[in-house]
């Protein structure tokens, strides 16, 4: 898995994704082991980054088994990698990061009696 998240984040380096961001959550109850957040420059951008992804993942034999795409955020399923493609102002206002970090701490978790 991690060769296949280093071939993502040259991808999206390469076509000027910004601040990327890995999170492994093999460790985690996630429905993922890894996501993998990047900023697009804007809408157009966004899309643009997806669709390269996506030629790549053809090229390589790399199935996404889904997307939801909006101008401003795209998620893509990979099923154990998740991609958040997104402006940086619903990267702001959605705060994933945080709730990633607080996931990998263990902060969601059942408390034991």
């Amino acid at each position: 898995m991690r060769d296949r998240i280093e071939k993502i984040v040259a991808l999206l380096d390469e076509k000027k994704g910004e601040e990327i961001e890995v999170f492994n959550l093999e460790d985690s109850d996630y429905i993922a082991k890894a996501v993998i957040l990047v900023n697009s420059l804007g809408g157009k951008h966004t899309g643009a980054l997806y669709d390269n992804l996506r030629v790549a993942f053809r090229e390589s034999g790399e199935s996404i088994l889904g997307a939801d795409e909006s101008d401003d955020w795209i998620v893509v399923d990979l099923g154990d990698i998740l991609i958040h493609i997104m402006t940086p102002q619903y990267r702001m206002r959605y705060s994933i990061e945080e709730f990633l970090r607080d996931l990998k701490e263990g902060k969601f978790q059942e408390q034991e009696a």
